[in-house]
């Protein structure tokens, strides 16, 4: 990812990966090739993500004083 990219940038790119990780654990669990403990880390790397995505795009939005 560059530097110089902008929030929204970031936010595609990290759905991408999201979407990966998704894809990858998916066919893991159908072929049984990956084990439990990878399969584990990679929806722990996958809810990482889900979190760093939330924060940026809750950065997005404007500050509402109720």
């Amino acid at each position: 990812m560059d530097d110089g990219a902008t929030p929204e940038e970031r936010i595609a790119a990290l759905k991408i990966r999201h979407r990966e990780l998704d894809e990858k654990i998916a066919a893991l669990v159908l072929t049984d090739s990956g084990n439990a403990l990878r399969i584990q880390g990679l929806k722990k790397q996958k809810l990482a993500l889900k979190d760093v995505i939330a924060k940026l795009e809750s950065n997005l939005l404007p500050d509402i004083i109720a």
